[in-house]
C-alpha cells in the first residue's frame, strides 16, 4: 500500500484528479531531464542542466570515479524528491490539494477520489 497525494484540476469538472505516490521514483532517479520534460518541472530541468554542467567542469580536479558517484548521489536524490516536485508544480499551477490517501496504486486512489467528491 502506497500513500497518494490527491489533486483536483482547476476547472474541477474538466479532469479527473491526479494522485501523486510518496515513494521513490525509478524514472526521475534513471532519466531525470525526460522526467521533468514529462510533467512540465522546467526549473527544475534548467537546475538540472546547470548542475550536470557544474559537474562536468568539476570533471577533471574531481576525477572519473568522484564525478560519476557524485552524479548518481544527485540522480538518486531526484528519485527521492520527484513526489515533493510534482506536488509543487501542481499546486503552482492552481491544482487544489484535496487530502491523501492510501490504496495499492494510482488508479485506486484516484477512484476513491472520485467516490468520495459525489
Amino acid at each position: 500500500m502506497t500513500l497518494f497525494a490527491i489533486f483536483d484540476s482547476p476547472a474541477r469538472k474538466s479532469l479527473a484528479p491526479v494522485a501523486i505516490p510518496e515513494k521513490f521514483s525509478w524514472f526521475a532517479a534513471i532519466l531525470p531531464p525526460v522526467f521533468a520534460l514529462v510533467h512540465g518541472l522546467w526549473f527544475e530541468l534548467i537546475g538540472f542542466v546547470v548542475a550536470l554542467v557544474g559537474l562536468s567542469f568539476a570533471a577533471p580536479w574531481l576525477g572519473p570515479d568522484a564525478t560519476i558517484w557524485l552524479y548518481i548521489l544527485f540522480a538518486g536524490g531526484i528519485g527521492f524528491a520527484a513526489p515533493g516536485l510534482r506536488r509543487h508544480n501542481l499546486a503552482a499551477r492552481g491544482w487544489r490539494h484535496r487530502g491523501d490517501r492510501v490504496a495499492g496504486d494510482a488508479d485506486l486512489a484516484r477512484l476513491g477520489a472520485l467516490e468520495s467528491r459525489s
